[in-house]
C-alpha cells in the first residue's frame, strides 16, 4: 500500500503538536509527515516579550524533539497552496540565499501557517513602529531598546493581553526608561474589577503611564496621534493591537472568512476541502455558544488535538473523538515578579475570581513550560497506540458533537 502522504505547513504550537500527535496515532509504514518549516527550530511566541527584553530562550530543536517518530522536517517557506491539485509550493530556506521552487503533494494537508501582526490600516505603521509577533521582530526591537538611553520614551500601542505583558516587562527590565501604554479603551477594561485593580497597581509601581480612550491614528518616527489629536512622544513605539492572519489561504480555492481564516467544522476539516484541516489562528473556529475561538495557544492547542485525532480516526476507520474547546483562564505576565490569572467562562468572559501577584507570575510560568513542553510530548506523556490505515475512505462511525 502507498504511503498516504500527510504534509503540515507551519510549525508553532498547532503545527508542531499535529504532526507529533500524527505520528503517535498512525503507524510508520502506512504515513508519511511532512513538517515544513523555514526555522530549524521551535519558537515559544507567548515569550517574546521576555526575548525583546533582553532574556535568552532555551533553544529548542525540532530534530531533537521529532527524534525517533518518522516526522521529517523540510526547512522551507510555503509560498503557494493549490487545495484543488492537493499541492504545496514551498521554496527551500538556504543560507547561501533563495533556494528552489518545489512542489509538494498531498493527501491530507494540515494548514498552520498561524498569524503575524496587523496594522490595521494605520498610517506609518509598518515604516516606523516594532512588532513581538516573531522571533525576528522581537529580535530587532530588542536591539533597538538597547540602544536606548535613559530618558527616553517607548510607548506600547495595543491594551490586550500582548501589549500589557510587553509594556510591563519593558518597564521591569528598564527602569531608567520611560514607558507608557495607548489602549483604544479603559486600560484591561475586559478584566474583572479585581483584575483590573491588580494591573493599575502594578502600572503604577514600574511607573508606566496609561493613556486609556487613545485610538491611534498615526504612528511616525518620533511618536503617535490618536484620534482626538493628542500628541505621544517616543523614541521608539511598539504595535501589539492584533494579528492577521497568512495571506495564503485567501489566494486558494479554500473558503475563507473576509479576514482570511480557513473555515472549518467541529473537526477542524475545510468546508470546502475534505483534504484539508486548519488549526490555530489560521481557522476560524466555533466554540461554547457557537462564538468564534480567540487567536491564541489556549485555543490552538486543543485545535490541533482535534485535528489530528479526526485525521487518524477518519484513516484508521475509528471513532472521532471530541476535543473539548473551551476557555478557564487567561495568564497574563507583568514582568517577573506579577502576573495576573483572569479566570474565565467557557466562552472567555471574565468572573469576579482572579489570581494576582508572585503566585500568579508562577503559574503563569507553569502554563508557558507546559505549553512548550506540550509540543514535544503531543500526548501528553500518554503511550502511543499507532494504528494501521484503512485502505479506501472509511466511514465514520459516529458524528461529532457541539462542545458544551
Amino acid at each position: 500500500m502507498q504511503q498516504h502522504r500527510i504534509i503540515v505547513i507551519g510549525a508553532g504550537y498547532t503545527g508542531a503538536i499535529a504532526a507529533g500527535r500524527l505520528a503517535k496515532r498512525l503507524h510508520r509504514d502506512d504515513v508519511a509527515i511532512t513538517l515544513v518549516n523555514p526555522e530549524p527550530d521551535f519558537v515559544e511566541r507567548v515569550r517574546m516579550h521576555q526575548l525583546t527584553a533582553g532574556q535568552d530562550l532555551r533553544p529548542r530543536p525540532f530534530g531533537e524533539m521529532f527524534a525517533g517518530t518518522g516526522v521529517e522536517l523540510k526547512l522551507a517557506r510555503v509560498t503557494a497552496v493549490d487545495a484543488d491539485r492537493k499541492t504545496v509550493t514551498v521554496t527551500a530556506v538556504d543560507q547561501a540565499g533563495p533556494g528552489e521552487d518545489e512542489e509538494l503533494e498531498y493527501d491530507t494537508l494540515v494548514y498552520a501557517l498561524g498569524s503575524g501582526w496587523s496594522t490595521g490600516g494605520v498610517p506609518g505603521v509598518a515604516e516606523h513602529a516594532h512588532q513581538i509577533a516573531s522571533r525576528p521582530g522581537a529580535l530587532r526591537l530588542r536591539e533597538r531598546l538597547a540602544a536606548l538611553g535613559a530618558g527616553e520614551t517607548v510607548v506600547v500601542v495595543g491594551g490586550g493581553l500582548t501589549g500589557l505583558e510587553a509594556a510591563t516587562e519593558i518597564a521591569e527590565s528598564r527602569p531608567d526608561l520611560d514607558i507608557a501604554l495607548a489602549a483604544r479603551g479603559g486600560l484591561g477594561d475586559w478584566l474583572s474589577p479585581k483584575g483590573r485593580a491588580h494591573v493599575r497597581k502594578v502600572f503604577g509601581k514600574l511607573g508606566i503611564t496609561a493613556y486609556e480612550q487613545a485610538a491611534v491614528a498615526e504612528v511616525r518616527a518620533d511618536g503617535v496621534t490618536t484620534t482626538d489629536g493628542t500628541t505621544i512622544p517616543a523614541a521608539v513605539t511598539v504595535w501589539t493591537t492584533g494579528f492577521a492572519v497568512h495571506p495564503i489561504a485567501r489566494a486558494s480555492t479554500l473558503e475563507v472568512t473576509d479576514s482570511g481564516q480557513i473555515v472549518v467544522d467541529r473537526t477542524m476539516r475545510s468546508v470546502s476541502h475534505p483534504d484539508v484541516y486548519a488549526v490555530g489562528d489560521a481557522a476560524m473556529a466555533m466554540g461554547p455558544g457557537d462564538k468564534p475561538l480567540r487567536m491564541s495557544c489556549a485555543t490552538g492547542t486543543p485545535m490541533a488535538w482535534q485535528a489530528a485525532d479526526a485525521i487518524a480516526a477518519r484513516l484508521t476507520g475509528g471513532k472521532i473523538p471530541k476535543v473539548l474547546l473551551r476557555y478557564f483562564n487567561q495568564c497574563i505576565s507583568l514582568g517577573r515578579k506579577e502576573g495576573l490569572i483572569q479566570y474565565v467562562t467557557a466562552d472567555d468572559r471574565a468572573v469576579r475570581a482572579a489570581l494576582t501577584g508572585q503566585l500568579a507570575a508562577f503559574y503563569k510560568e507553569l502554563i508557558c513550560k507546559g505549553a512548550a513542553w506540550g509540543v514535544a510530548n503531543p500526548l501528553m506523556g500518554m503511550p502511543g497506540r499507532p494504528r494501521r490505515v484503512v485502505q479506501g475512505q472509511p466511514q465514520e462511525r459516529a458524528a461529532v458533537r457541539t462542545p458544551a
